[in-house]
């Protein structure tokens, strides 16, 4: 039973930060690229950033030199820190586990609002 549980979510200020976790289980982890998705209300789902087992990374535009994205391949858990957090960036946040185009699998999602 293969399983992404995300937290860390939460109500923050503008220019906050927050610090969200996925924990993996019921995979290999590193044979995994993982990655952090977003969707707000009426929104699409959108890419925020994906990191290799490697530890090579992919930041979406809109959050460079804000976000970051890590994993801990010992505990398997990838993290994402939020920096200079804006009401833009609020969303249900996702946890995403990719291998290929053989498997990929998702997290619940936690809420992240940011509002004064």
């Amino acid at each position: 039973q293969v399983q992404l549980v995300e937290s860390g979510g939460g109500l923050v200020q503008p220019g906050g930060s927050l610090r969200l976790s996925c924990a993996a289980s019921g995979i290999i982890f590193n044979f995994y690229v993982m990655g952090w998705y977003r969707q707000a209300p009426g929104n699409q789902r959108e890419l925020v950033a994906t990191i290799s087992s490697g530890g090579g990374t992919k930041i979406g535009d809109s959050v460079k030199d804000r976000f970051t994205i890590s994993r801990d391949n010992a505990k398997n858990t990838v993290y994402l820190q939020m920096n200079s957090l804006k009401p833009e960036d609020t969303a249900v946040y996702y946890c995403n586990a990719k291998f290929g185009d053989f498997r990929d699998y998702w997290g619940q999602g936690t809420q992240v609002t940011v509002s004064s």
